[in-house]
């Protein structure tokens, strides 16, 4: 009998409904059926790709950095390139992101409240994020002439997850404005 999808096509659907369940409903509350209902696969399908859900769970997380991270950049080129001002880019693409209608926070701070663990597995695929996109806003305020950008980034950097929190917490709030504003008083002082 011949196969209808690739193997990789199997994993790639399995992320993919990962990613929609994991960020939606949490990753302890989203079973494994679930996904693999969502999925349209096996259950032996979705082991032979994944070991365990806590490999899913790091495999999901990774998967959505790589998404994240490569929206963020493309967002903040497409601000500055219109604005002209890299700072300015940063936290437009923040707004953005706050008011699509699938906004539920941030899935790496969100995950990192339901994987109180150090070791597991998804720990250290949020640790990877953190740093992949505290790269990223490091780059942007290169580009808007910010001087040691890397150590400025990380400040930077939780004013934004603050944001994301509040505007999880708030709805599509103001809070992408207000982090920018602390953010040109920090700034001003550095």
């Amino acid at each position: 009998m011949a196969r209808t999808k690739p193997t990789a096509d199997a994993r790639e659907r399995i992320l993919e409904a990962a990613d929609r369940l994991f960020y939606r409903d949490g990753v302890r509350a989203t079973g494994v059926d679930t996904v693999i209902a969502a999925a349209g696969v096996a259950k032996m399908t979705l082991y032979a790709h994944f070991k365990s859900k806590d490999e899913l769970i790091a495999a999901y997380l990774r998967h959505r950095s790589e998404h994240v991270c490569t929206w963020f950049a493309s967002a903040v080129v497409r601000y500055a390139e219109q604005s002209g001002d890299w700072l300015d880019a940063i936290f437009a693409a923040l707004k953005e992101w706050f008011h699509t209608p699938d906004f539920r926070g941030c899935a790496f701070i969100n995950a990192t409240a339901e994987l109180p663990d150090p070791s597991h597995p998804g720990r250290t695929a949020i640790d990877e994020h953190a740093r992949r996109f505290t790269a990223a806003v490091a780059d942007a305020l290169k580009k808007a002439g910010v001087n040691d950008a890397a150590t400025v980034a990380t400040a930077v950097t939780m004013l934004i997850d603050g944001a994301i929190v509040a505007a999880a917490r708030d709805g599509a709030s103001d809070s992408a404005d207000q982090a920018f504003g602390v953010t040109r008083t920090l700034l001003q002082r550095v």
